[in-house]
């Protein structure tokens, strides 16, 4: 009897990033060890570390990627309307914490803010830009940031679920408004504010 082929090493790092990440979903990151891996996969644990040579990181980095995939899927799935866009990405954040933390809060070996960053990030803030569009990317930057905070206040339970839509429509109505005035050439915007005081 042959022995058995070894398995592709893209579909084994797949493999093992699908089990981290539904043990983080179910149980939390701490309790994604390797040797929990190895055990869930079937396999030993220089197997995991074959696949992933930076260890740990390099797994969570792996997850955050396929996050950003996923959240710029999410989004490219609704319309590209900013309150469309906004409730796509929290309901993202929602329902995938874990795969979030991953992504924002975690450490990570991934470039970000060079432009030079991975694809799946580049296409989550395209996403974001199409419903946010300017001369520069001020606008999706701060939209982006907006809704982050609101999706990391939100699943750590500091600010309570039962307000998350109206907090998201008044983010939204401050994000238009915003670019309303920003739309606004200064000269014209400083006459109309003297004409509200008047």
């Amino acid at each position: 009897m042959s022995p058995r082929p070894a398995p592709d090493l893209a579909l084994r790092r797949d493999q093992i990033t699908r089990a981290a990440r539904s043990i983080a979903e179910a149980e939390g990151w701490e309790a994604v060890t390797m040797r929990r891996l190895a055990s869930e996969i079937g396999v030993t644990q220089p197997v995991i570390y074959s696949a992933f040579a930076g260890g740990r990181q390099a797994l969570i980095d792996a997850v955050a990627l396929g996050g950003f995939d996923a959240i710029a899927t999410a989004l490219e799935d609704v319309p590209a309307e900013p309150l469309a866009r906004m409730q796509a990405y929290l309901d993202f954040a929602a329902a995938q914490p874990h795969v979030y933390a991953a992504m924002f809060s975690m450490p990570s070996g991934l470039e970000f803010g060079t432009g030079t960053g991975p694809d799946a990030l580049e296409r989550a803030f395209a996403a974001i830009r199409a419903a946010f569009p300017g001369p520069d990317d001020t606008d999706a930057e701060v939209a982006w940031a907006t809704v982050h905070g609101l999706a990391t206040l939100e699943i750590s339970g500091r600010l309570p679920a039962t307000r998350s839509r109206a907090r998201l429509d008044h983010a939204h109505r401050a994000l238009a408004r915003g670019q309303d005035r920003a739309a606004v050439p200064t000269s014209s915007r400083s006459r109309d504010d003297l004409r509200v005081a008047d």
